[in-house]
């Protein structure tokens, strides 16, 4: 049974976060990637956005992607409705990554109360899994009852304009 509470498209996703509010994730060249009925992937490359001057993956940059990842999964499980931001985030970098190279995040709950969500994100090198992961991170979120403004193109969220739905089956899910 699926978490979230809203369907949704990975190209919804890419869309709104890229193109309509011109956030930390299009700048860092975050993209959605796979789906799957509790967890959510997104990839973001390691190149001159992302990198420390010793040319390898920059450990906020890890922090960026485990954020955002687990930011927008909290606003999928509340259904687009409530403001979900980051109370705390640790990250424990375990390997590096060089420029040239990629990153994938999976975000997958580890506690989703009415008032706080808890995830869990694990990030490895893209293509390199078997090597282990090179950042683990743990997000807390504080879900609000507050009214989401209104953003420039009529929407409230990132999710509210797909239909709500009692099972969640996007698209181009993978499963691993």
């Amino acid at each position: 049974m699926s978490i979230w509470k809203r369907a949704f498209t990975l190209d919804m996703l890419r869309h709104r976060t890229k193109e309509v509010l011109k956030t930390m994730v299009g700048h860092v060249g975050i993209e959605y990637t796979a789906v799957g009925s509790n967890w959510l992937e997104a990839t973001m490359p390691v190149d001159e956005r992302t990198i420390q001057p010793f040319g390898i993956l920059h450990g906020g940059a890890s922090v960026v992607l485990a954020e955002t990842l687990g930011s927008v999964a909290s606003v999928m499980v509340t259904g687009g409705d409530k403001q979900c931001v980051g109370l705390d985030i640790s990250a424990t970098h375990l390997r590096s990554v060089k420029k040239g190279s990629s990153v994938t995040g999976r975000v997958t709950p580890l506690r989703l109360g009415k008032r706080v969500h808890v995830w869990d994100i694990k990030i490895h090198e893209t293509g390199n899994e078997a090597a282990g992961p090179t950042c683990i991170s743990r997000l807390t979120v504080m879900v609000n009852d507050r009214p989401l403004a209104k953003l420039e193109d009529g929407s409230e969220t990132v999710l509210t304009s797909a239909p709500l739905q009692g099972e969640h089956h996007g698209g181009h899910s993978k499963h691993h």
